[in-house]
């Protein structure tokens, strides 16, 4: 069973920026791919950014520009991250950490992100 477990959430202000990490329990590299949800209250869950395993990334309109993903590729090569610069109060949400393989889908149980204004 693979499990993915993430840190690095917390209280900033507005303009702030924070770090997420997503530790798995297997190599990363051996996901078709992997990315950051969030789930706001009261709204459904949605994607914020994605890498495929040969490294193409994507990023949802609001966060562009923002937030970036990467990927450990030193020799753990087991943890995903998500820089996350120029925060605004609309970023505020359960951020979850997802990868998924041609059978399986996997997630995180979130770490909360809150931004101040």
């Amino acid at each position: 069973q693979v499990q993915l477990v993430e840190s690095g959430g917390g209280l900033v202000q507005a303009g702030g920026s924070l770090r997420l990490s997503c530790t798995a329990s297997r190599n990363i590299f051996s996901f078709n791919a992997m990315g950051w949800y969030r789930q706001a209250p009261g709204k459904q869950r949605e994607l914020v950014s994605s890498i495929t395993a040969s490294g193409t990334t994507n990023y949802a309109d609001s966060v562009k520009g923002r937030f970036t993903i990467s990927r450990d590729s030193a020799s753990a090569r087991n943890t995903l991250y998500l820089q996350m610069n120029s925060l605004k109060p609309e970023d505020t949400a359960v951020y979850y950490c997802h990868a998924f393989t041609r059978s399986y889908d996997y997630w995180g149980q979130g770490t909360q992100v809150t931004v101040s204004s």
